[in-house]
């Protein structure tokens, strides 16, 4: 692919995103979105984050890990039991994060 290709695909690219973006920005006032649609909506970013965060904690390389030896699946269930205690986000990154470096020191995963 030469330099001129390049820049061509990266120019095309800048102007769909731009156009993408900012279609919404310029005409977004105008349209009415259903009340429904805005509350399915609502539940669009956890759901993303739990499609991010599910594999990295269930999964080693190809293989399910669902056992009692999986440090990450040990300090997802601490996390999570952390935040219905205190409901608190920062309070739970942090836990989890604590609780992930100890069984990952104490079982040498």
């Amino acid at each position: 692919m030469s330099d001129l290709e390049i820049w061509a695909v990266i120019g095309a690219l800048f102007a769909a995103t731009a156009a993408a973006r900012s279609s919404l920005w310029l005409v977004g006032h105008r349209i009415g979105i259903p009340k429904r649609v805005q509350e399915i909506l609502r539940f669009a970013p956890p759901c993303a984050l739990a499609a991010i965060i599910a594999p990295d904690i269930l999964m080693s390389g190809s293989q399910l890990q669902t056992s009692l030896s999986n440090p990450k699946l040990l300090a997802a269930i601490a996390a999570a039991g952390y935040y219905l205690l205190r409901k608190s986000m920062l309070g739970t990154i942090v836990f989890g994060m604590l609780v992930f470096t100890a069984l990952r020191l104490t079982l040498g995963a």
